[in-house]
């Protein structure tokens, strides 16, 4: 009996290698495996790269399967997924943060908060902001004599005064006090808190709740007593590193703020 005799393994074709796909990055060398032009990738555009040689000489090719050369073997030109672009970087206010910041020379505007607390913490959130636009801001310690400051200082066109005030609630004596500043280089706004302390988030400082204090209290002592933290400056070290951004803080505060910013750089 005479063996039967077979063409071609039919397995061939399943057991043949495959062809590597390689991304055509800009400088990447390559054959043509067609026309033997060798050159490097200038760029991919719809389903075609266009290929330099060493003499400048530039040709287009279609990016079919294993057209090309890589390295002497056969391979697949693909396109390289475009990067997404990176995200902007932020602020601690969420603003564009700028890169290389020189800031800029202080305007003659100010932002008035009224005392160190206050100015720490806003220059922990909007530092950033502020240095950008040249805005300086001066704690008080307290706004007893706000109408006489703002004499002394004097607003005009170019030196406008925003003043940030806490507790400011209709029926408090902040409200009182300041409820008679009509100028128009003034504005005067603020957050409902007893004190910037009540502004951070209980969430950022790790308790459930500021706790009540009765008036008539100092109202960080009685605070700090009651949460154990000891000394009010430890209390502040604990509120302030809290603050690492705009998130931490109450709305009314960043309104507020991002409002006083507007108006003292609106007018140049």
């Amino acid at each position: 009996m005479r063996s039967v005799e077979y063409g071609r393994d039919v397995l061939a074709g399943s057991r043949r290698k495959k062809v590597p796909e390689v991304p055509a990055e800009p400088g990447l060398v390559v054959e043509d495996a067609a026309s033997g032009f060798c050159g490097a990738v200038l760029r991919v555009d719809k389903g075609n790269v266009v290929l330099e040689d060493r003499h400048g000489k530039q040709r287009l090719f279609p990016m079919r399967p294993a057209a090309f050369l890589f390295e002497g073997k056969p391979a697949t030109l693909v396109a390289v997924p475009a990067k997404a672009p990176a995200a902007a970087k932020r602020s601690a206010s969420g603003s564009v943060k700028v890169e290389g910041l020189r800031a800029r020379t202080a305007r003659g505007s100010r932002i008035w908060v009224e005392g160190i607390h206050d100015a720490e913490l806003v220059e922990r959130i909007w530092g950033h902001d502020l240095r950008v636009e040249g805005v300086v801001v001066e704690p008080l310690h307290g706004v007893d004599d706000l109408p006489g400051l703002l004499a002394e200082f004097g607003p005009e066109p170019g030196r406008r005064v925003g003043v940030l005030v806490d507790h400011l609630v209709a029926g408090s004596k902040e409200s009182r006090l300041v409820e008679g500043i009509t100028d128009e280089h003034v504005m005067i706004t603020g957050h409902p808190f007893v004190d910037i302390w009540e502004a951070v988030k209980p969430s950022a400082v790790g308790i459930r709740q500021w706790p009540s204090v009765p008036r008539g209290e100092d109202w960080k002592t009685g605070v700090c007593s009651r949460l154990g933290w000891g000394e009010p400056a430890e209390g502040w070290r604990r509120v302030l590193a809290g603050a690492s951004g705009f998130r931490d803080v109450e709305t009314p505060l960043l309104t507020a703020v991002e409002q006083l910013i507007d108006f003292v750089t609106a007018d140049g």
